[in-house]
Formats: structure tokens, sequence, C-alpha cells
């Protein structure tokens, strides 16, 4: 059975993308910390339709064959 590619490389982009707007925008004196505090749960609620979604589709995909 082959490996397939694993997504580590997509989130550490992400992750480094987003790390780098929010001191963009810090250094740009946008108050970015307080929409932060108000819209970090808003990543939880991603985070979970992004696992759903292609846990659902791996499951299909495994039921296919």
């Amino acid at each position: 059975m082959a490996k397939k590619g694993r997504k580590d490389p997509l989130i550490w982009g992400i992750i480094l993308i987003v790390i780098g707007l929010v001191f963009i925008l810090h250094n740009l004196d946008v108050d970015i910390w307080s929409f932060i505090a108000r819209l970090w749960p808003l990543v939880l609620i991603i985070w979970g339709a992004w696992k759903l979604y292609f846990g659902i589709k791996e499951s299909q995909d495994k039921s296919r064959t």
C-alpha cells in the first residue's frame, strides 16, 4: 500500500502566513489583538469542519476500494 502525502507542509504554511499577517497588521497600528480575541473560536470551527470534511472524504474513498 502506498502512503498518501502528508499535509503538514500545508498546515505549517498557513500558520506562518497567519503569524506574518498578525505582525504586519500590528506594525501598521491595526488593533489585531482585540479582533483575534473576539474571533478565535472561528479557528476551532474551521478546523473542525476541515477535519470532518476530509474524514468523510477519506471514509468514502476507502469504501469504494
